[in-house]
């Protein structure tokens, strides 16, 4: 049953962790990385479709993103799309392909994305921490139920709370990383 319990619950915080990681590939850093497009959703035949799902997307030149899409008529779609999205990209349509100029960041851009790094950081600790709870809330109930003993319990809380350290530790080096990549010139 605890084993169970603890299995879940670092299944759930190694999810988390992979989100965080996810979500980081988003954050621009000044270099070009096809990662930054994933959230854009493109009007495809009515339907709101994923950028890399209606075309291809390379990175050139460590500036520069170039967007393929497998059907000429979404080229106006896909420049609609880069618009609307919170990019702050501006794209340059040629006809066949989208380009799009990834502009150096700014001193004070740099120190927005490295808020929003630490702010996303935050919200993972505390989804970690809730798992946590979970955890613990199950153990307690099993000693409430006579299915474990105290002892048990006890031990099986600190187990937890270990993994939530060793995770909460990992949440704050993915962080750093990302935060060095931002301030990276």
């Amino acid at each position: 049953m605890i084993k169970e319990i603890k299995n879940e619950t670092e299944d759930k915080m190694k999810k988390s962790i992979e989100a965080l990681r996810k979500e980081y590939q988003s954050i621009r850093a000044g270099r070009a990385n096809p990662a930054i497009l994933d959230k854009v959703m493109v009007e495809y035949y009515g339907v709101p479709t994923p950028l890399n799902q209606v075309g291809n997307i390379s990175a050139p030149e460590p500036r520069l993103l170039m967007i393929q899409p497998w059907e000429k008529s979404l080229l106006s779609a896909i420049e609609k799309a880069i618009l609307k999205s919170d990019l702050g990209l501006t794209p340059s349509n040629d006809g066949s392909v989208i380009r799009l100029i990834i502009p150096q960041l700014t001193q004070e851009r740099r120190n927005e994305l490295v808020k929003q790094v630490k702010k996303r950081a935050e919200e993972y600790r505390v989804i970690l921490r809730n798992h946590r709870r979970e955890a613990n809330d199950d153990i307690k109930a099993l000693q409430k139920d006579h299915i474990i003993s105290e002892d048990e319990a006890k031990r099986a809380q600190d187990e937890v709370q270990k993994l939530t350290d060793k995770f909460i530790k990992e949440i704050d080096q993915v962080a750093e990383r990302k935060e060095a990549e931002i301030m990276e010139v």
